[in-house]
């Protein structure tokens, strides 16, 4: 398969890792180290139109394609952007705004759709819960109808925006023993009464998205912000996982290619033994091992993004067989990256280190690595 780009998305390219590099990347450092969201990043990424890349243009967007949203993705990771800024990123136009856009009325898509694809409003998911994480359809927030409004109790966790967000796409059951088939989605604002949110997380990695719980106490939802139909939430839910186990893996493609070029310009400038430390077999081992892998997941990414550009949806063993890859040998390049880096890799000076701290979620985030395989598995078995 040739996933060719055009010129024009060439160009793209070039220009947001240009920008990246020199507009967003010295920020980077302090949000990490302060481990909270900034908002200076966020209007960086606003002012590229890439927070709006998937919408039409009446809607406020740049009618960007999926390949070109790839694009974008990977260009941010390789100009080393931070994998917190790049995952609120995600959460905002994937998992938020496109579940609005492609499952809300036309009065939906008006209301919330150009304030997030300009930055104005920062947007969120609320699926995990504390009891149902990859059991995600063991949910246990209710929704009860009474009159034109819709009450939900329960409460959501690890959610990625959530302190910082104004509107939020929440899933909760009308039928807990429909399971799966009782889930309903909802558009929900921060202002709405009964609907608040915990005290950001202090995390191992992605430090400058800003992680929380989400509670529901009573919460007053109007019948108008109901997303989709009654009962056919999973459906959303699927389509927002889909995207975080294929698409938005482009950012962690792009960290990849960044930390490879770190260690490829350290092991000749490194010497030990009289000699340059790129010429120890296990050093030559560990740069082919990371190109291997780069090579290997930006077939897989593009492969998708061009298959959804043509209109054919994402099968779930493709998606897990690509997140667990993508995840695990993700993770194993980062460490090596540190382990070229030696002691200094260990210092958060360097930015080796980071990149091992973010990596690590690529195999947690959207879906555990254990439950991709378990998805492979039973799905090749049948």
């Amino acid at each position: 398969m040739d996933f060719a780009f055009s010129d024009e998305q060439k160009m793209f390219r070039d220009t947001l890792y240009r920008y990246g590099k020199e507009e967003i990347v010295p920020l980077c450092e302090e949000a990490d180290l302060k481990g909270e969201f900034s908002h200076e990043i966020w209007n960086k990424m606003a002012e590229m139109g890439v927070l709006g890349l998937p919408f039409p243009e009446e809607l406020g967007g740049q009618g960007a394609d999926i390949v070109t949203c790839c694009l974008a993705g990977e260009a941010l990771g390789h100009a080393g952007v931070d994998g917190g800024s790049l995952l609120a990123w995600g959460a905002h136009t994937y998992l938020c705004a496109c579940n609005i856009f492609n499952f809300g009325n036309q009065e939906q898509k008006k209301k919330y759709v150009p304030k997030l694809a300009s930055g104005e409003w920062i947007g969120c998911m609320g699926l995990t819960e504390p009891g149902s994480g990859s059991d995600a359809a063991s949910l246990r927030t209710t929704a009860v109808k009474k009159g034109n409004k819709y009450i939900l109790n329960g409460s959501k966790t690890f959610i990625t925006n959530a302190p910082v967000a104004e509107v939020a796409v929440v899933f909760a059951t009308l039928d807990r023993s429909k399971r799966h088939e009782g889930i309903t989605a909802f558009i929900i604002e921060k202002d709405f009464p009964g609907f608040s949110t915990g005290k950001p997380f202090h995390k191992m990695g992605c430090k400058a998205s800003s992680t929380s719980e989400v509670f529901f106490e009573d919460c007053e939802v109007p019948q108008e912000n109901l997303l989709g139909n009654e009962y056919g939430g999973w459906q959303i839910a699927l389509s927002g996982v889909e995207w975080d186990r294929s698409t938005l893996l482009s950012p962690f493609l792009g960290g990849s290619i960044y930390s490879f070029e770190l260690c490829a310009k350290y092991a000749n400038e490194r010497h030990q033994f009289n000699r340059p430390i790129r010429e120890f077999q296990a050093i030559q081992h560990r740069i082919a091992d990371m190109k291997i892998f780069i090579e290997a997941v930006r077939l897989a990414i593009y492969r998708v993004a061009s298959a959804k550009d043509n209109g054919v949806m994402l099968n779930p063993l493709q998606a897990a067989v690509n997140k667990v890859y993508a995840g695990d040998e993700g993770f194993r390049m980062a460490s090596d990256a540190v382990q070229i880096f030696g002691g200094y890799g260990f210092m958060h000076e360097y930015p080796v280190e980071r990149n091992f701290r973010d990596a690590k979620l690529g195999a947690i985030g959207g879906g555990t690595s254990d439950i991709m395989r378990m998805i492979v598995s039973r799905i090749m078995l049948m």
